[in-house]
């Protein structure tokens, strides 16, 4: 199962690495990273997205808790929140196919921001479903390059 873990950390140099190694050194895959600051710029808010079942989460949850800038470790998994990923896509594009090309971006509330005379690269902001299903209805056109960001989450209400 695909887990969806919020971390608070110290904003420090070398957290990061940290963190990363302590996946790495489990043989635990990360399928998504982001990391920022948060409203207090001396906090960053790591979402980890990892794939195992609940002992491999309980165990990676007891090890972040050990180093010393993790500061709180939520697995929002279940809890109600909003997820986003941006994602950059640059496509084929020429005259005969630039047409239909802009109404998936337009179905999709899309956006251009980069026009060749070949190609275009396509912005796109969403959950993991959205993001899924314009790259299927853009695959037949050609897909020259894609980049994610990765997931990041917040939960929903007062918590």
């Amino acid at each position: 199962m695909r887990h969806t873990l919020s971390v608070l950390v110290e904003n420090k140099p070398g957290i990061l690495t940290r963190v990363a190694g302590l996946f790495a050194r489990r043989g635990y895959n990360i399928e998504s990273l982001a990391v920022g600051e948060t409203e207090n710029s001396s906090i960053s808010r790591m979402t980890i997205v990892v794939d195992g079942d609940g002992k491999i989460i309980e165990q990676v949850t007891k090890q972040l808790h050990k180093l010393v800038d993790v500061l709180k470790i939520q697995d929002i998994t279940n809890d109600p929140s909003v997820d986003r990923e941006l994602v950059l896509i640059k496509v084929n594009a020429d005259a005969s196919t630039r047409g239909e090309i802009m109404q998936i971006v337009e179905i999709f509330r899309a956006h251009i921001v980069d026009l060749s005379r070949n190609s275009l690269i396509i912005e796109i902001t969403g959950d993991q479903n959205k993001i899924e299903a314009i790259c299927t209805a853009l695959r037949p056109f050609g897909v020259r390059e894609l980049t994610r960001t990765g997931r990041i989450s917040m939960m929903r209400g007062s918590k």
